[in-house]
């Protein structure tokens, strides 16, 4: 998350993002640079309008609550559908698959593990 962070702060100050000015930001907060993360956030960045991304993902929350208290209302009902449905069913075996486990583990791999 250090990457990004330095790179923010370059925005903010209006300096180029360049390895050399991310490298100088993040060894002045004694951060262990990896070259290679730092190669990648520069190529991420290259065609980014780092303005117009912040101010996308700051909108977010506003929306994601409005569509939140929605879905919460949905998700009830479907429950309570549900809850009908099992009361005349008879129990049936767990036939879950293990390997959806695994899956879901492997998922939040990509950027953020490569950033931070």
């Amino acid at each position: 998350m250090e990457y990004v962070y330095a790179a923010l702060i370059l925005n903010e100050t209006g300096e180029e993002i360049n390895e050399e000015n991310l490298n100088g930001v993040l060894e002045a907060a004694s951060v262990d640079v990896e070259e290679s993360r730092v190669k990648a956030l520069v190529a991420a960045l290259e065609d980014v309008d780092i303005d117009e991304a912040v101010a996308e993902a700051a909108a977010v929350p506003a929306g994601g609550a409005a569509a939140g208290g929605a879905a919460a209302e949905a998700e009830d009902e479907e429950t309570d559908e549900a809850e009908e449905a099992e009361e005349g069913e008879e129990d049936l075996p767990d036939t879950t698959d293990e390997d959806d486990d695994e899956d879901e583990d492997a998922d939040g791999e990509g950027l953020g593990e490569l950033f931070g």
